[in-house]
């Protein structure tokens, strides 16, 4: 009788959990975003070094390259995340949009609006070196905002990150070194953990 109350229990915790957390997010999808985005900081590193001979500005072809590159890590994660995701929700029997999923994007989007528009902002003002930590930073706080209502493992990953944002602010001269590491060494580290931690089960 007292083994059934115990199950009763677990049960009930574990169905309380799946309806207040995410737990459909990829760990796979997350070591992608990590490859595109060493891909994307080896891209841009070749790019400033062809045209080191002249300072890169706002308006200048070399710094569009390198936000078309940017643009395009960013789309390929998206797409790349939602796909993953949806797979592994349809394994799980759940809806990859539900209330919960809305709450995990609307928690994520506002520091990660907040900051894209702040970087954009700095952008329009010449100051390209702390770009980098900023999207870090604010990819952080985004991470961690959204971290109360999907897998736990996303915190410690926004808090990493946000930790490399502050150093990759100090020493702003190796600011694409800081955004690869967090970007992508990061998530790769991350995605990993998650993968065989949760995707594997």
């Amino acid at each position: 009788m007292e083994d059934k109350y115990l199950q009763d229990i677990t049960e009930i915790k574990n169905m309380m959990n799946k309806s207040s957390q995410f737990i459909s997010l990829s760990g796979l999808s997350g070591i992608m975003a990590g490859i595109y985005a060493l891909i994307g900081a080896h891209i841009a590193n070749g790019l400033i070094e062809s045209h080191a001979s002249y300072y890169v500005t706002l308006e200048s072809k070399t710094f569009k390259l390198i936000l078309l590159t940017a643009f395009l890590v960013l789309l390929f994660s998206i797409v790349t995340a939602a796909i993953l995701t949806a797979s592994k929700a349809k394994k799980q029997g759940e809806k990859i949009w539900n209330s919960t999923s809305k709450r995990v994007l609307v928690n994520f989007l506002i520091p990660l609006v907040t900051g894209g528009i702040f970087g954009l902002l700095l952008l329009r003002n010449g100051y390209y070196g702390l770009i980098a930590p900023v999207t870090l930073l604010f990819y952080g706080l985004a991470c961690v905002n959204a971290s109360k209502y999907t897998l736990r493992d996303v915190r410690y990953l926004g808090i990493t990150i946000i930790i490399l944002g502050l150093i990759a602010t100090e020493f702003s001269g190796y600011a694409l070194e800081f955004w690869a590491l967090g970007f992508g060494v990061c998530h790769i580290l991350y995605g990993s953990i998650m993968h065989f931690k949760y995707d594997r089960k």
